[in-house]
């Protein structure tokens, strides 16, 4: 069960890279910018299911799909919530199939399929924040406004205020300049989000050094995972704001254009 992106990481699923996202050839249509070094990434990801281990958060690590070097990204592609698993469209055609696979996945670990993302409405994990009773929703280059829509119905039958931005092309997704840090906090990054969109929550505001400024794993109130390879200046800010900061590198999967949010698939939190 999955209400609040803030609460304590119970359960996750990851898919190790291990051959697909290193195939150099499906780079291009994949929007891969930069070929990762295999051992290195290995190592990172490794480091980064060590982490979450260690904090307690039990990590499933589901086999990458053949051929698809994005499902390393789990994040984009199903969305937990309290009453089950939504199957979510690919913004990005190359990644469409990885729907199914992980909403196989998600069906054996006992989380129920209770609706879809129907063309031709695209949305992908990545512009979903949950956050109590609001759910943040991003439109931008993978999410369109009939995906939103979709989800937005869903989400609304289970109690959530949907809040919707747009997302210039700074950002690939809402987790690049947003994530949950707390049940209630928010890290933020200015200039980007209408001025009421985070009323009743706590932020903690940053500038815009990239576009996954925004982008931590929220572990438990104000404790988090970030990318310390490109993220010091908001890991210091967090610190200043009493955020218990995991610097991790993970340069090699951000060559892949991911952010740390964007390796693990939520499933479940308390």
């Amino acid at each position: 069960m999955l209400r609040n992106e803030g609460d304590r990481l119970r359960r996750v699923v990851v898919s190790t890279p291990r051959d697909a996202y290193f195939d150099i050839s499906t780079h291009a249509g994949a929007n891969i910018p930069e070929l990762a070094d295999r051992d290195r990434t290995l190592r990172q990801h490794d480091s980064l299911k060590a982490a979450m281990a260690e904090f307690g958060c039990k990590v499933i690590d589901v086999p990458e799909r053949p051929g698809d070097p994005n499902s390393v990204f789990t994040r984009d592609v199903a969305l937990c919530t309290p009453r089950g698993h939504i199957k979510l469209r690919m913004g990005l055609e190359a990644r469409r199939g990885e729907e199914e696979w992980m909403s196989r996945a998600l069906e054996e670990l006992g989380e129920p399929c209770i609706g879809g993302i129907a063309a031709p409405g695209t949305v992908e994990g990545g512009d979903v924040v949950l956050m109590g009773s609001v759910a943040f929703l991003g439109i931008s280059v993978r999410t369109n406004e009939e995906g939103a829509r979709q989800l937005g119905a869903l989400l609304s039958d289970m109690g959530y205020e949907v809040r919707t931005a747009q997302l210039g092309s700074t950002y690939m997704h809402l987790g690049g300049p947003m994530s949950a840090i707390g049940p209630e906090r928010v890290l933020r990054c200015r200039g980007v989000f209408p001025d009421d969109f985070f009323r009743g929550f706590d932020t903690v505001e940053v500038d815009p050094q990239g576009p996954s400024t925004g982008n931590v794993i929220c572990l438990a109130d104000n404790e988090v995972i970030a990318n310390a390879a490109e993220n010091a200046p908001v890991i210091r800010e967090l610190e200043r704001n009493d955020v218990k900061v995991h610097g991790l590198d993970l340069s090699e999967l951000r060559k892949g254009a991911g952010g740390p949010s964007c390796l693990v698939l939520p499933v479940e939190r308390e």
